[in-house]
C-alpha cells in the first residue's frame, strides 16, 4: 500500500498530462500531493521533513507553472529538490560533521557508524546524479520526453533503494529486521 501511495501523484500527473496537457497535469500533481500528504499524516500523525519540503516545492513550482503558463518551473522542481538534498547531506557530513540519515533513521535502524557514513555518501552521490540527470533531460528533450522520463525514471530510485537495502541487510540484527518479533 505504501508503494502505491508513493506513486499516486506521479501516476495521476502522467494520466492528466496524456489526456490534457502539462498545466492540467501540474494542477493534478499539486492536488494529488496534498491528498498524499494528508493520507500520510492521517496514518503517521506527522510529516517528515522530506514530505514537507517535497510538498512545498511542488506547490511553489506548480503555482509558478500555472500562473506564468511556463512548464519550465515544474520540470526544474526535481533538479532543485535533488540538488538541495545533495548539498544539505554533503554540508552536514563534511562541514557540520553530522549524519542526517542517522539522525532521521537511527532510532529505527541500528547500524555501525561507518555504515551510516557510507550510506550518507551514497545519498549525496545519488541525489547529485538525479539532479544532473533531470537537468540534462529538461535542457535536451521535449516536455513529453521529460514526462515519460519522470514516469519511467522511477527505476533509478527503486534500484537505489533496493541496493541500499541489500547493503544494510547484513548489518541488521534480528530485532531490527522488518516483521521480526521478540526473540524467546
Amino acid at each position: 500500500m505504501k508503494i502505491l501511495l508513493d506513486f499516486f501523484p506521479i501516476l495521476l500527473f502522467f494520466g492528466a498530462y496524456k489526456f490534457y496537457d502539462i498545466y492540467v497535469g501540474t494542477a493534478v500533481l499539486m492536488g494529488a500531493t496534498v491528498l498524499q500528504m494528508a493520507v500520510i499524516y492521517g496514518m503517521e500523525r506527522r510529516l517528515q521533513a522530506m514530505h514537507k519540503i517535497t510538498l512545498l516545492l511542488i506547490l511553489v513550482f506548480g503555482t509558478l507553472t500555472l500562473v506564468l503558463q511556463d512548464d519550465r518551473f515544474i520540470k526544474w522542481k526535481p533538479t532543485v529538490l535533488y540538488a538541495a538534498m545533495s548539498i544539505a547531506l554533503a554540508v552536514a557530513v563534511w562541514v557540520m560533521h553530522k549524519n542526517f540519515l542517522k539522525l532521521l533513521l537511527g532510532s529505527q535502524i541500528e547500524l555501525p557508524d561507518a555504515t551510516w557514513h557510507r550510506l550518507n555518501i551514497a545519498w549525496v552521490i545519488y541525489t547529485a546524479f538525479m539532479a544532473i540527470l533531470n537537468a540534462y533531460v529538461v535542457l535536451n528533450y521535449s516536455t513529453e520526453a521529460w514526462v515519460s522520463f519522470k514516469l519511467w525514471g522511477y527505476v533509478f530510485p527503486l534500484t537505489f533503494i533496493i541496493g541500499q537495502g541489500l547493503y544494510i541487510a547484513p548489518h541488521l540484527k534480528a530485532e531490527d529486521a522488518p516483521g521480526a518479533g521478540p526473540t524467546p
